[in-house]
């Protein structure tokens, strides 16, 4: 059996919680874990689960991020264990069968979905009982902070202000807060089991900082409330209610 760990981009905190849920998986009886990868890009987390020995679905519409994905599963030897599927997010019911994934990314999507209630139901309606739905947002609060950080005080509280938390020229069409993320995902039928936060800090340390110290603060302070509150990003595990 291949290792179970999951070296893909996104803090540790993220890493560890994924790992678990292949754990998981395979002790309910799932020996190559069925990963769905919504929006997955170029392969980030993909190729890393398909080395873990998982067999993964991306589901991307973009061709220059899915010929990356190609060649990185190539150059990693595990091009058998993933399945493309060229097509928006909005066309996963036709391409994954109901209840049938034992995990369901979705890293970087609801901001830029035109109706990320529709993709959550579509989420949720992928994962098998006993499975997971992985949403990984990035945090309006947090990029408000950053800004006001800046100087760009006025901007922060556009953010704050702002129904969807974003300003003319931002390049998402939304972000979330944790309420909002946790509301979302119980709306679609699922109940959220973990909310915690993803480079909690790690986006404005300067100066010299040990990687292991930087990593074992993320670790503590991804589910610590009101460190996670200004995360970058915000990360949430939801199963089927």
């Amino acid at each position: 059996m291949k290792t179970e760990t999951v070296a893909a981009r996104g803090s540790g905190a993220v890493r560890r919680v994924l790992e678990a849920e292949l754990k998981a998986a395979r002790a309910r009886g799932a020996e190559h874990p069925r990963v769905v990868d919504v929006g997955g890009g170029s392969g980030g987390w993909a190729v890393p689960f398909a080395a873990a020995g998982c067999r993964v679905t991306v589901v991307e519409p973009s061709p220059n991020a899915l010929a990356t994905l190609q060649r990185r599963a190539e150059e990693e030897g595990v091009s058998e264990l993933i399945t493309v599927v060229a097509d928006d997010s909005d066309a996963l019911g036709r391409h994954v069968e109901a209840g049938s994934a034992d995990l369901v990314l979705a890293h970087g999507l609801l901001e830029i979905v035109d109706d990320p209630a529709a993709v959550l139901t579509a989420l949720a309606t992928a994962v098998a009982p006993g499975g997971a739905v992985s949403v990984l947002v990035a945090n309006r609060h947090a990029v408000a902070f950053h800004r006001a950080l800046a100087g760009r005080v006025g901007e922060a509280r556009q953010l704050l202000e702002s129904a969807d938390g974003v300003v003319a020229g931002d390049t998402v069409l939304r972000r979330f807060s944790a309420d909002g993320l946790r509301a979302g995902l119980e709306a679609a039928g699922l109940e959220v089991t973990l909310l915690q936060g993803d480079r909690v800090i790690s986006d404005l340390v300067t100066g010299d900082v040990r990687d292991d110290e930087l990593a074992e603060f993320e670790r503590v302070a991804a589910g610590t409330p009101a460190l996670r509150d200004i995360a970058g990003r915000l990360h949430a595990v939801a199963r089927p209610a």
